[in-house]
């Protein structure tokens, strides 16, 4: 009986060794939430969940700050600023937004200022300043006379923490620059509590940190228009990628789609393109220009691919309005598309 007895506590003292060796495996953490308008997907590889919870928390909590602080029509510091501009005076405003600020305008410059975030008042006209948006095109005597102000973003001066605009007309909007912000934001907190494998979403904008086990995150990139990814791919540590569609932020009348992409030579929705993917090589802003640098060239049209140059990116893909699939030859060598999809072509 003695032998028996100890040969049973035995097998459970190596039960119990087996089963905490299992849970010190590294697995998936994943939490949701809704931030920017949009949903935000968090996913951490390790062994402890109370560190992958704090992390989770601590970037769910600067996300919500940025989301407050930046908001474009909703009390914020920059709907301060805006109200400043408007009535002609000049604001002090943090550090932060200052850089961003800063680092905006020089993006916009190298686009031409196909995207430019000073438009806010256009996009406002447009009914995208609501979370709901209403089937309505607004006066074109309106669009027209913001047209003629020619708000833009090279009207900013920034000395310091002050900012002037010559141009009442200007209004800021960061909405297509704060979440990839937000996603450098949130890698540079998980790096900081040592979490060195991660994937951040932010509404299709995508950044990976380490892998996934020692296998790369892989994810796929949204067709604009069926309920499918048109394309997967690796993304590797450092990695981000960003998409701007006109199927994200949209409303239909008579059968037509308008986004919010909106053209500044035209005050309209953009035409010509459906989505248009960047993908961003490992660098200190990577998220920031995973989000900023899909603008202009989407804006841009069939003359998409100089402007992607103007970047530096070589990784890039677009979806024409006749749904062609232009892709360059370093993105096309990076993605699993499926072979229903055509045409598809290769450009340098």
């Amino acid at each position: 009986m003695t032998l028996v007895a100890q040969g049973f506590r035995g097998l459970v003292l190596a039960l119990a060794v087996l089963l905490l060796s299992a849970c010190a495996q590294p697995q998936l953490f994943h939490q949701e939430a809704y931030v920017f308008g949009t949903r935000v997907d968090l996913t951490i590889y390790g062994k402890s969940l109370d560190k992958a919870s704090e992390a989770m928390g601590e970037v769910l909590r600067e996300f919500d700050r940025l989301h407050h602080a930046f908001h474009a029509w909703k009390p914020s510091e920059l709907t301060a600023l805006n109200e400043a501009i408007a009535r002609g005076e000049s604001h002090v405003v943090s550090d932060e937004l200052a850089e961003l600020l800063r680092d905006a305008q020089r993006i916009a410059a190298d686009g031409d200022y196909l995207f430019d975030p000073a438009l806010g008042r256009l996009i406002e006209l447009w009914g995208f300043h609501a979370d709901e948006f209403e089937p309505v095109q607004p006066d074109p005597a309106e669009i027209a006379r913001i047209l003629e102000a020619r708000p833009s973003m090279a009207d900013l001066v920034i000395d310091g923490n002050l900012v002037t605009s010559s141009n009442p007309m200007v209004q800021i909007d960061l909405g297509g620059y704060a979440k990839g912000y937000a996603l450098d934001r949130a890698v540079a907190i998980l790096r900081a509590r040592g979490i060195n494998d991660a994937l951040v979403n932010i509404g299709g904008n995508v950044m990976a940190l380490g892998s996934k086990g020692g296998t790369p995150w892989r994810l796929g990139i949204q067709h604009p228009r069926e309920p499918r990814p048109l394309a997967t791919l690796p993304l590797y540590d450092g990695e981000a990628i960003g998409t701007s569609g006109d199927y994200q932020r949209f409303f239909e009348l008579d059968g037509e789609r308008f986004s919010h992409l909106l053209d500044p030579r035209t005050g309209q929705p953009s035409r010509g393109t459906q989505s248009l993917t960047v993908l961003i090589m490992p660098r200190e802003d990577a998220g920031t220009w995973s989000d900023a640098t899909s603008k202009s060239p989407f804006l841009a049209g069939d003359d998409w691919l100089p402007y992607v140059q103007r970047y530096d990116i070589a990784h890039a893909l677009r979806i024409a309005e006749d749904g062609t699939i232009e892709v360059t030859r370093q993105m096309r060598a990076r993605l699993q598309i499926p072979s229903d999809l055509r045409p598809l072509v290769v450009v340098d």
